[in-house]
């Protein structure tokens, strides 16, 4: 190797520090890369061949779209520029010290490389650093592309540089990013401006391109359920005895539109016995799973763990940064040979709980891996990369990684073999249903235990011509049932199969919908401001919540990244669509102000009370706050009448609002408490809560 003098210095920039930190070991020719801090910013130095490599990490995105207009009582506003995120946004200041760093490093450098994830989002920010803080090195960096943070691919990636970063990606990122800043700023600034007009105080309303149809969607659901009239109708049933047991047969109309149709057969069928007529015996294959895109995981961690899409995003980075698993953010559902199907497995092998189910498949011979339709030009689908945890993983993570590896596995079982039966049994004249299920062969099923969901039903032998006893014919009362609420899995699933908003983002923008209070609830429900926020959109603008408009927006970025479209026909597009909306909206702003107020003041109501005092019984618990320390606390309302002292602290950070439910424990209301990219907690304030007991103060 050369001197440290001679050798040539390499700047290598990763999106995060845990990624950084991999690619540093994994570069360095000792593994033993120098961890150094710049302005308490941390930063790698390795030596690989003629090569002194800095490798610096970012902490996401380090540069926002911004409108060149500070004043944010001013709409519309349609020039924007790329600004550091500490000069325009609360909370952001930790990135100037980075912005500082990575300037000052690249300063060093002598070439430049791009080590971000390779995806629109990890592009556009890597491609913005380039520009504004290293100087313009975006036209001459070179780029990193990989799919796992493991040694070997990392290593890989570095010996096939790409000779430039993807700039048709980028530009569909920045177009992205410059359409969302422009829709959702004057947008959410109309109605903000026009709530505060009418009554003074400022609350931040919030919509944009995408939040905008996904609000509706669920205000949609809300008024199906609201306006459902239940309608009865009936169904009829056969108790019949085989053997020893006593098996149900369904009637052969399912539903039964009057009641004197299903009285009649209940009284055509009282005390008469059955005879098979028919049986009917099908045996079907059902095909492995196909391999998890970022959708699928996000439903399936749902469906088991009830890990809301963000969180399993969340766990899914934390996965990837630890060289467990390959990118999350893919929509693809295909797994290429290059990944090392057999390595992969011997490897899970290490661990007790695959060995066997590893070995099983090894000693088959050809592994071939049953593939959806769904391809991701940047990443395959998601699988294990075979390294195992260099830490305890929490339980959530376990959950997660331990799903993807049975999911891989499955994938290349084979097809499970089932078997249905049916039985006609003639009771008078009249025909009912006997059915079982039957698992002949577990196939690619034994591989996914326990994340397989099958009830069997087995029958006795039985044979056509034989005489059943009948012991009761029952009719059901039933009711027709309203659509079911969405909740955060569902509503995802409809924003995918809507073709609006990215992998990456449709988790977070229904997180945002819960912390602007216009939806609540694990099933959700539809506050008045959601309602509201919906209603002055439809009237005024219902361009802004048309799904197609803007699925049309999402298909032309996709055009822009293969070289179909130019980002700046999009953007004057957008814009043209975008100018009469905002004029209509300042020509009605006191209406809407009016509309918005109102729900505002009936939201903060119904977010501040809690439930009935339990010391009291007459007074109110409500979420109040201290005039001499400003923090919230629980108090009750007949204290302002000198009847009730009682009150409870709160947790300070996050949102709080009731839960709507009781604790399990005690019987007391509960508050939910909600922090940003955290799973929401439910609070029992009630100090002597019997499962409080045991833990310590």
């Amino acid at each position: 190797m050369q001197s440290g003098r001679d050798a040539k210095t390499v700047l290598i920039l990763c999106e995060k520090p845990d990624a950084a930190r991999r690619v540093a070991r994994a570069l360095d020719e000792d593994g033993k890369p120098k961890e150094k801090r710049l302005r308490k910013i941390p930063y790698y130095e390795a030596s690989r061949g003629d090569r002194r490599l800095i490798i610096v990490p970012a902490l996401g995105h380090l540069y926002t779209v911004t409108p060149k207009s500070e004043d944010r009582n001013v709409y519309p506003v349609f020039d924007f520029y790329w600004a550091p995120r500490y000069m325009v946004e609360r909370g952001a200041k930790e990135t100037e010290a980075w912005i500082s760093a990575i300037s000052r490093l690249s300063k060093e450098a002598e070439e430049y490389i791009l080590a971000t994830d390779y995806d629109i989002e990890g592009a556009t920010l890597g491609y913005t650093i380039l520009k504004y803080a290293c100087g313009g090195k975006e036209t001459v960096a070179k780029r990193m592309k990989f799919s796992t943070l493991t040694a070997e691919e990392l290593r890989d990636a570095y010996e096939k540089l790409l000779p430039q970063i993807e700039f048709p990606t980028v530009e569909a990122g920045i177009c992205r990013h410059f359409v969302d800043a422009i829709y959702g700023i004057n947008l959410s600034r109309a109605m903000t401006i026009a709530a505060k007009k009418y009554s003074g105080i400022y609350t931040t309303i919030s919509t944009g391109r995408v939040q905008g149809p996904t609000l509706s969607f669920v205000v949609d659901r809300e008024k199906e359920i609201n306006s459902f009239i239940p309608t009865p109708y009936w169904t009829v049933k056969a108790v019949v005895k085989i053997g020893d047991s006593t098996y149900e047969a369904e009637y052969e109309q399912q539903i039964l539109r009057r009641l004197d149709e299903a009285e009649r057969v209940v009284e055509d069928c009282r005390g008469k016995d059955g005879k098979i007529t028919k049986i009917d015996v099908r045996r079907f294959e059902q095909k492995p799973p196909v391999p998890f895109d970022l959708g699928t995981l996000q439903t399936e961690a749902y469906s088991f763990f009830k890990y809301t899409p963000r969180r399993t995003a969340n766990i899914a980075e934390r996965l990837y940064l630890e060289a467990l698993i390959s990118y999350p953010r893919t929509s693809s559902q295909k797994l290429p040979p290059s990944i090392n199907y057999e390595g992969i497995l011997k490897s899970l092998s290490q661990r007790p709980e695959y060995r066997e189910l590893t070995t099983e498949l090894l000693t088959r011979g050809e592994l071939k891996p049953n593939e959806g339709r769904r391809e991701d030009p940047a990443h395959p689908a998601i699988y294990p990369t075979g390294n195992l945890p260099e830490r305890a993983l929490s339980e959530p993570e376990r959950r997660v990684w331990d799903l993807i590896i049975r999911r891989f596995m499955a994938v290349f079982g084979e097809p499970a073999v089932k078997q249905s039966v049916r039985v006609t049994i003639d009771v008078n004249g009249h025909l009912f249903y006997l059915r079982g299920r039957q698992i002949l062969k577990e196939g690619w099923m034994r591989f996914y235990k326990p994340y397989t969901r099958v009830e069997e039903v087995l029958l006795p032998p039985l044979k056509e011509g034989e005489t059943l006893e009948v012991l009761q014919v029952i009719r059901e009362d039933k009711f027709t049932k309203p659509p079911s609420r969405y909740n955060p899995s569902s509503l995802l699933k409809r924003m995918e199969e809507e073709r609006i908003g990215t992998k990456a983002t449709r988790a977070d923008i229904i997180e945002t919908l819960y912390m602007r209070g216009y939806i609540s609830g694990e099933r959700i429900i539809v506050s008045e401001l959601g309602f509201d926020v919906i209603n002055i959109l439809r009237k005024y603008c219902p361009l802004v919540i048309s799904v197609e408009f803007t699925r049309s927006l999402e298909e032309k970025m996709e055009m822009i990244q293969n070289g179909k479209e130019s980002m700046e026909n999009v953007v004057r597009e957008a814009v043209a669509q975008l100018k009469p909306v905002l004029e209509r909206l300042k020509m009605n702003e006191r209406e809407i102000g009016r509309a918005l107020n109102e729900a505002i003041r009936k939201a903060k109501m119904r977010d501040r009370i809690i439930g009935t005092c339990p010391v009291c019984k007459t007074g109110q618990l409500m979420i109040l706050y201290s005039r001499r320390t400003g923090k919230r606390f629980i108090g009750c309302t007949n204290f302002f009448k000198g009847l009730c002292k009682t009150s409870f602290p709160l947790p300070q950070r996050g949102k709080a609002k009731p839960s709507g439910r009781n604790c399990n424990s005690c019987g007391w209301p509960t508050v939910e408490v909600r922090i940003r990219g955290r799973r929401p907690m439910v609070i029992c304030f009630n100090p002597d809560c019997p499962s409080k007991k045991g833990r310590r103060a």
